[in-house]
Parts: C-alpha cells; structure tokens; sequence
C-alpha cells in the first residue's frame, strides 16, 4: 500500500545480507532462506533498499515494546500504565518508571539503548559500503545517499542524547576487533549531532514527494535540527532560540508544501501517508509488519471487550489510560479532547453496550472515567484510553497508520516558544492561535490566546492525586507553563512528554498521580543499562545512579 514502507521490508534482507559481508552478490534462484556473501552484488539499483534498511531501526527503537515512546510518555504526567485487573504489573516496570524510580536494569533502558545503536551499526555499515566501493555510485548519488544516511545516524544519536546524553560516538564501521568505544559528554553528543546535519543537509533532496516520504530531505533535517537547538540549553547549556526559529523558518518557507491540515484527525488517520502535514513519519502497514508489538497502542489500552467496538481481529490487554489530571487540563470545547480519547459508554459495533466482565467492575456498563486509584490499582472503567490513531475497523494487533514524528504544528510551535523565550510573546500568541483553531470549531473565540495568556503558568492541578494520598502543587510556578499546556494539549500520544516537562523544568519538580517530585535533577537522564557497562569499561555511569 505504501510504496516507501516496501522499501523497509526489503531493508530487512539486504540488511542481513551487509552483516555478513562488506560486498554481496546476486541471489542464486535456489537460495530462499539466507543470503551468501559469494552469491549477492549490490549495485545503484540496490540503493533505496539498502538505505531504507537503515530506518528500520527508527520504528522498532522508538515504537516496540518498552521502547522510547513508553520511555518518553509513561514517565511524564499524561499517560501511566496501572496494574489491571488482568495483570500488567510486570515487575514493578510500570510502576518504576511512573514513580521515577527506574534502575539500570529496567528493559526500556536496555532496549532504548541497543535497539538504537543499532540503527547507528546499520547506518555505519552501508556508509561503509559506499564509501569503500562495495555499492558504486554515480558521483552526485554517492553524495546524496551518503548525507542522507549521516542525517538519519544524526537522527538515531538525537535520541540516545536526549535519553542518555553522555554516550559513545561511533562513526565507523570497519573497527579493529575488540574495539571498545570511548564516551562523549552530552555536549560532546550535541555537537556532532549538528555538525553531521549542518556539514549534510544542503545535499540532501528538497523534494516533498512520495519517493521522499519516510526519508531525511532537507526539510526534515531542518526540523531535526531544530529539535536540537530547542533541546540545546538542555542537551549543551547554550539555548539557541533564535538558530532553533532560524531551522523553522527554512521549512515555513521552503515552498515545499507542508501545512496545518484542516483537522487534526487527518493526521493520524489509518491512510495517513498523504497527509501535508507530516515532515518525517515511520511508515507501517499490517501486510508487512507482522513482528509482535510493531505499533500497538489500541491494544495496550483497550479493554477486551473492545474487540467488538472495532471487529479486531485480537482481543485487547486493556493497560495505559491517561492520568486524570492531564484530562482535567483541557478545555471542554477542544476537539482534541473528544478526538483524542476514548471515554464515555462503550458499544460494540452494532450498537450493544459492553459489559465489563473482571475486577470489581464486573457485570457493570463498561464506562470509561476519568478517575484512577493509582499506579497500584484500578478496575476496567479506571482512566480515559487512547484514540488519537484511528483504529480500523478490522484491525490487526499491528495499526496501518504511519506514525508522524515531525509534523508542521510541530515546527509552528517550536517557533512560537522561541518567540516566547525571547521577549516576543504577542508574535508567539499568534501563532499558537493559528494551531489553536483546528481545535475549537464548535467554540472559535476559545481559539484565540494573547502574549499576556503564554506568560502565565500551567493550568495542570500537579499534586498527588490517588488512593493513599492527595497534595496540592498547582503548575502557577511553572515559567511559560501556559505553553507547557499547549503542547499537551495538541502533541499528546506522540512519544515527547518527557522532553517538554524537562525543557520547561518540570520534570523533576512536580508530582502527579502516584508520582513524588524529586527535585534531583539526575533524572532528567535515564542510566546506562548495567548490561552496557559490563561490556565496556570505557563507559561511567550517568550522575546520580
């Protein structure tokens, strides 16, 4: 169905076929089941496959299991994942990284970490092969492959930075055997990670097209870089506003023909792949992931019973919901809030309502509330569940719909709170109006904010809020907390919390649910995997663990 995805899959096979060898050959028709270095020749021709292996890496890190997106939004204040009537307690996992209390044994510290490095193995080993000769290349192609392939390796190290900070830098594939990497400071990490985009991005296509959807062009490295020099008081102890409005000015621009789509939901539809909103998607398709866990939200948030909402072809585990208080955030007017979440009465798809049928709810409507006892605890209709990726009627425990991790409101906003940061708050108001909009249809004079609005502190009621106990904190305090708001309000589900709360310093300082403020600031970053510190003696543990 989508051509840049096929691509993907086929990375998969080439991919294998680069690991055993720095030149490969043409299949033989009797070989069905591996590729031998003697029988396979890339060549040009083999070049979009070879290079769209390389992203491969970007969904399974950021979207698997305990991947970086539960790592970025269940250890923020808008998605937690309870112990259920049916399980989900797993250890304590769950509950470790609601309450801030994780270790370096964690599995989404591991798998945040392997799983990306990777995709910075993969990106090294074909850059390898073109530079070495093992894939000839027409000059102006070898070119362009190769800052595409340096951006998307740029792109893998943005994450490690953000999760990790002080990590190695690998850039080479041919290494001596036992080679053991040396660490980088995260200034060190942020450094390279600009320099790789800077040195590459005027090499890479400006055309915003089928053939580059799913891919780093120009624009998309824009907004990479961008990201980072938002990030960049965090990641380097420099802010950077005004490179970071610089980035997003090149896209607004750029003539490419990225927009606000008229609604939001268009977005995040199951055929979402010609929305002119997204920048930089990960692209999926039930016919051809078919590993376990590959997208999956609908099925960690819905309960069982939703099977006959949508005809899934699996039943649902029914764990994450949203934490009530960030519900209790949004205005009752805001379209995000009602296309967003699923609450309310639950039907099956012929109009019968569904009963819950474990727990203390059973034999009681399946109603979905916004009220949770806690981390610890909850019943069937504890906390609204997640909806803002249409769910297909049929589908499988893999979604259709490709995951935007770019997308132009992103880039209207990153202006708009450099703009703020700045001194410029009526020019940030307005823009955060143009974003508002889409949202508030039914109610448009809600849309509009003024400068006055943006200079105010979150509206979020922070304090613990379950079962054992109940303080208040309030978000007043929070410097631009109002805009905190806004990006809760328009990016959530999208695998960013995490890093807003830290950016706006309140990450650490404020508590939520079952969650104590730690005013620590270590962890702002995860710990290096105890796994990873047994193989190399070059790496110190980050502060505080």
């Amino acid at each position: 169905m989508k051509k840049s995805f096929y691509h993907l899959i086929n990375g998969y096979v080439v991919i294998a076929a680069l690991v055993l060898a720095t030149s490969c050959t043409k299949l033989k028709e009797t070989s069905y089941d591996s590729i031998i270095q003697s029988q396979f020749n890339a060549t040009g021709q083999d070049l979009v496959s070879l290079v769209g292996a390389c992203y491969v890496g970007w969904r399974t890190t950021f979207l698997e299991w305990n991947g970086i997106w539960r790592s970025q939004e269940v250890a923020a204040d808008q998605v937690v994942i309870p112990a259920r009537p049916n399980g989900w307690v797993d250890g304590g996992v769950y509950r470790r990284i609601h309450e801030h209390s994780w270790t370096s044994d964690e599995d989404n510290v591991v798998q945040g970490w392997q799983r990306t490095f990777s995709g910075i193995t993969s990106c090294n080993r074909v850059i390898y092969q073109i530079e070495s000769g093992g894939i000839p290349l027409a000059a102006a192609e070898k070119v362009s492959a190769l800052a595409e392939l340096k951006v998307l390796r740029a792109s893998y190290y943005y994450l490690l930075c953000d999760l990790y900070g002080n990590v190695p830098i690998v850039s080479r594939y041919d290494v001596s055997a036992g080679f053991v990497p040396t660490q980088s400071t995260r200034k060190e990490v942020y450094d390279f990670i600009v320099k790789e985009i800077t040195d590459n991005i005027n090499s890479l296509s400006t055309d915003n097209n089928p053939k580059t959807y799913g891919h780093f062009n120009k624009w998309a490295a824009e907004c990479l870089l961008a990201k980072m020099y938002l990030n960049a008081e965090v990641y380097s102890g420099t802010a950077q506003w005004q490179k970071c409005i610089d980035a997003c000015d090149a896209i607004i621009n750029s003539g490419a023909g990225y927009i606000l789509e008229p609604s939001q939901k268009n977005v995040f539809k199951t055929d979402n792949a010609g929305s002119k909103e997204i920048i930089f998607a990960l692209p999926l398709d039930d016919k051809y992931t078919k590993d376990w866990n590959q997208f999956d939200i609908h099925m960690q948030t819905l309960q069982p019973e939703n099977q006959a909402t949508y005809n899934l072809k699996s039943t649902p585990w029914g764990g994450m919901c949203a934490v009530p208080q960030s519900i209790s955030s949004f205005d009752p007017d805001d379209s995000r809030l009602t296309d967003n979440f699923i609450r309310g009465q639950q039907y099956s798809s012929s109009g019968d309502k569904l009963i819950c049928t474990m727990g203390n709810s059973t034999g009681k409507p399946l109603i979905y509330i916004n009220e949770l006892p806690g981390v610890d605890q909850s019943d069937e209709v504890h906390g609204f569940r997640f909806g803002k990726f249409e769910i297909a009627n049929g589908a499988n425990v893999q979604l259709s719909n490709d995951f935007p991790v770019f997308r132009y409101a992103d880039v209207l906003m990153m202006k708009a709170e450099c703009l703020l940061r700045l001194g410029n708050a009526d020019a940030a108001a307005a823009i955060v109006t143009t974003v508002r909009q889409r949202a508030f249809k039914s109610a448009p004079e809600k849309a509009t904010v003024t400068g006055a609005d943006l200079l105010k502190g979150s509206n979020y009621d922070y304090g613990l809020r379950n079962h054992l106990q109940s303080t208040t904190e309030g978000g007043a305090d929070i410097k631009y907390g109002r805009f905190l708001d806004e990006l809760a309000w328009e990016f959530n589900q999208e695998g960013r919390r995490r890093t807003d709360m830290i950016r706006f310093g309140a990450f650490s300082t404020k508590s939520w649910l079952s969650h104590t403020a730690d005013p620590d600031n270590h962890l702002a970053l995860y710990p290096i995997p105890r796994v990873e510190m047994a193989k190399n003696a070059n790496l110190k543990q980050n502060p505080g663990y």
